[in-house]
């Protein structure tokens, strides 16, 4: 496990604002999109990216890389941006997003673009994904170093698929895998708790032989030391359930599941109208949430 230092961590916490901004500006050129979710997971895909990951963005089907499949795919905008700020293609091309002809789609497409491990759609078919390539691994070769990381929703756990692969992940013992669950406690109709209640969660997880770890989503400390415990599971797999906050970083749109599939300017106008959503979240990010004052970023 790498340790962070305080200004290791002071950098990654401002590379996930800026990834978040991207978003923001992504969603708002698109006019459609997800918000909450990519908000919510830019901290865990700034970590994994930035200090985590064996990754070469020069060369991104380097053999010997890690592999991330991003199960819940519609939550897109946080690994385009994420993929960007690291190198895979130009930022600029963030501004495609969903557009006719882009390589940036609602949902990742793995021949489109560098940096993608897998193509998505039906939630739960990522985490089969993932058990299968982290067992075909152990199988070609049983001394690889590489880990598969596999990040799902908690609304996504209400497809059954996702219980078969944790029954087969545990079965296997494959401590090459990391599933890393975004419990944010929403999903697209409501809150979790509402439509299909998870808890005990942690529980449940354990039964499938699975080691489990809970954690605050957004401490780049508490990420970083969870996921070297993970790496170290030597008996079998590993899932960190990781405790978010839905778009984390605007306070006005946080923890409302009605943010989960709406862009700013299409979100709910309760809190901020919709002429001024997109205008608002930038404000919020670039004074992160008003700690610098507007003259000092001009």
């Amino acid at each position: 496990m790498k340790y962070l230092s305080s200004e290791e961590v002071q950098d990654l916490e401002l590379k996930a604002n800026e990834i978040r901004q991207s978003i923001i500006e992504m969603l708002v050129e698109a006019q459609s999109g997800h918000t909450a979710g990519p908000l919510g997971m830019a901290d865990i895909f700034t970590l994994l990216y930035f200090a985590i990951l064996k990754h070469d963005p020069k060369n991104p089907d380097w053999d010997e890389r890690d592999r991330l499949i991003l199960s819940n795919g519609h939550i897109c905008p946080v690994l385009y941006a994420t993929l960007a700020h690291a190198g895979y293609f130009p930022e600029e091309e963030l501004h495609t997003l969903r557009k006719f002809g882009s390589r940036l789609q609602g949902h990742p497409h793995r021949q489109a673009l560098p940096g993608l491990e897998t193509s998505s759609g039906p939630l739960g078919s990522g985490l089969s994904q993932a058990v299968g390539m982290a067992l075909a691994d152990r199988i070609d070769n049983p001394y690889s170093s590489k880990f598969f990381y596999c990040i799902t929703g908690d609304g996504e756990l209400n497809e059954g698929q996702i219980w078969e692969a944790l029954l087969l992940a545990g079965k296997e013992r494959l401590n090459n895998l990391i599933v890393i669950v975004d419990r944010n406690g929403i999903q697209i109709d409501g809150y979790t708790k509402d439509v299909m209640p998870l808890e005990p969660l942690a529980e449940k997880l354990a039964a499938f032989n699975f080691d489990v770890q809970e954690v605050d989503g957004h401490s780049m400390r508490a990420l970083n030391d969870a996921i070297g415990k993970a790496q170290a599971v030597y008996s079998q797999p590993s899932i960190i359930i990781a405790h978010t906050v839905a778009a984390k970083g605007v306070d006005v749109f946080e923890r409302d599941f009605r943010w989960h599939g709406n862009p700013p300017g299409k979100g709910p106008e309760d809190r901020v109208p919709r002429d001024k959503q997109a205008e608002v979240a930038l404000q919020k990010l670039r004074t992160l949430g008003g700690l610098i004052k507007a003259h000092d970023i001009d």
